[in-house]
């Protein structure tokens, strides 16, 4: 007698519906390996994502002419104090006065880069498999990432920077896809939060090859370099089985599905049989496979337009004020190694809470609480004096704990809300507003030289209001994910019926 569960509410056969979690198990050595490979991607993720920290840092600088203001139009050159950077980008191409907010648009670009990266690399997951095109994103990221750090021009430095960044949001998009392709569905929420822990290494590290690399150039190829070591991946990194079936490359399929059986010590004998079994009923079912939705669909009826504009909103506060206090840390007073150590060490444990908080506490109120932690201690520091400098140092740390709390859940809950036939347009919807804050952010980071109090204020106020949105949208922990725009309305109402409901009983 066949297996049976429960798939988006309706009972299918088990080897239709996890076809690869029935032949290679939910997680054994072999996912624990693979997953681990993958993970060192998000090391040069971190890098490049967050080194114009270091590689653009505040730098004080006198006029040539002591007598002449130093961004005066007669002001023939300037001085930079160079004790603690030896050479960043502004001192390399005297990015000051009248031109520095190209310093800022480096960041933008980088983001820019990401976004189109997500973009193509998304398309060529889909179109080509998943290793290949990571495959490709790791060598084009070490070899422009390495061409930025001897670029002779400014110009030809943010034309490397975008084509690393580009590659850059390829590894992202691709290796997440892979690990949750490969992941059994118990595993996948944990698994999804724990990717982002490379990350935070990653942003741990960079004060370190800074404090020891002083010099901009030697910074930014030692970030790069790393990458030619991924190209192992082409041989230890295997295809994505469920690509393979979606293909039609059954053959692949098994060869790939038997080799992790035995790296997880389980039986190789049925999975032929299986697989074989699966392509068949697929085959026979595709004449009536649902058709998708469309972007339209995020904003037709009134509730899914509330889940719409309060899950980007969300969105948008993780990009903007995530990379906008990780870059304004590096502008506060104090020491900038120091401030941005204790900024990443802090997100290590927040990660590590956010798991348990999604499954205890659920995605909503886990969101809810890391906005008004991140919102109320980022608005303080505006308010607080510059000396002694820890203070700031401390309220900074625990503002980057509420929002690096915030950025996974926002990942999960996205996912929920959305139904099947229009999540991946809503994720990806929902993900490009977080590069747009994130492109925006260095320039709010850069209105600490108008006045200092503005961007701490305009980080927290953003989290506030994300955190009120929020009220606006249902829990979705353990609930049947919706299928159809229909069954999205009908359960939002379910649920605040059911809400109504208990209000009047107490």
């Amino acid at each position: 007698m066949s297996s049976y569960k429960v798939h988006n509410g309706k009972e299918k056969p088990a080897e239709e519906v996890e076809i690869v979690q029935k032949c290679i198990g939910v997680l054994g050595k072999w996912h624990i390996w693979i997953c681990l490979g993958i993970f060192l991607v998000k090391f040069p993720v971190a890098w490049h994502q967050l080194s114009i920290v270091f590689v653009a840092p505040p730098v004080n600088f006198t006029c040539i002419d002591s007598e002449i203001d130093r961004c005066s139009k007669n002001c023939s050159g300037h001085t930079f104090d160079r004790k603690i950077f030896t050479e960043t980008i502004s001192t390399q191409w005297d990015l000051v006065c009248q031109k520095e907010n190209l310093a800022s648009f480096a960041q933008t670009i980088t983001m820019l880069g990401i976004l189109f990266g997500n973009m193509i690399f998304g398309y060529l997951s889909d179109r080509f498999g998943r290793k290949d095109p990571l495959l490709w994103a790791v060598i084009i990221q070490a070899i422009t990432g390495l061409g930025a750090a001897f670029s002779p021009w400014l110009i030809l430095f943010l034309i490397m920077r975008f084509f690393a960044a580009l590659a850059t949001g390829g590894t992202m998009v691709t290796s997440f896809v892979l690990v949750m392709e490969l992941i059994g569905t118990e595993w996948r929420t944990v698994l999804g939060i724990l990717y982002q822990i490379p990350f935070n290494l990653g942003h741990l590290t960079l004060p370190l090859f800074s404090y020891f690399l002083r010099d901009w150039r030697y910074f930014q190829a030692a970030i790069s370099a790393p990458s030619i070591f991924l190209i192992v991946y082409y041989w230890i990194l295997p295809e994505s089985p469920r690509w393979l079936l979606s293909v039609g490359k059954t053959d692949d399929a098994i060869k790939t599905l038997e080799a992790a059986a035995k790296g997880n010590n389980l039986p190789t004998n049925n999975i032929r049989k299986d697989v074989e079994f699966y392509m068949a009923k697929k085959e026979v079912n595709s004449e009536n496979t649902k058709q998708g939705g469309n972007i339209v669909d995020l904003v037709r009826t009134k509730i899914m337009r509330i889940y719409t504009i309060a899950i980007c909103f969300n969105w948008l506060v993780c990009g903007l004020c995530f990379f906008g206090v990780s870059q304004f840390i590096g502008q506060l007073g104090g020491n900038i190694f120091l401030n941005v150590a204790l900024s990443a060490i802090i997100q290590i444990p927040s990660t590590l809470f956010s798991i348990y908080a999604t499954k205890h506490w659920g995605r909503k109120y886990t969101l809810i609480f890391g906005n008004l932690l991140a919102g109320i201690f980022v608005f303080l520091i505006g308010f607080v004096p510059s000396e002694p400098s820890w203070i700031k140092t401390i309220l900074s740390s625990v503002g980057m704990f509420g929002l690096a709390v915030s950025f996974p859940t926002v990942y999960i809950y996205s996912g929920e809300l959305f139904p099947t036939l229009v999540r991946n347009i809503g994720v990806g919807t929902s993900s490009m507003c977080a590069r747009i804050g994130s492109m925006v952010a260095p320039f709010v980071a850069g209105l600490v030289k108008v006045q200092p109090w503005l961007p701490p204020v305009i980080f927290g106020v953003v989290c506030l209001i994300g955190a009120i949105l929020c009220l606006l949208l249902p829990e979705t922990l353990d609930c049947k994910l919706p299928d159809t725009v229909e069954e999205a309305e009908e359960f939002h109402k379910k649920k605040y019926a059911t809400k109504a409901i208990e209000i009047e009983m107490k």
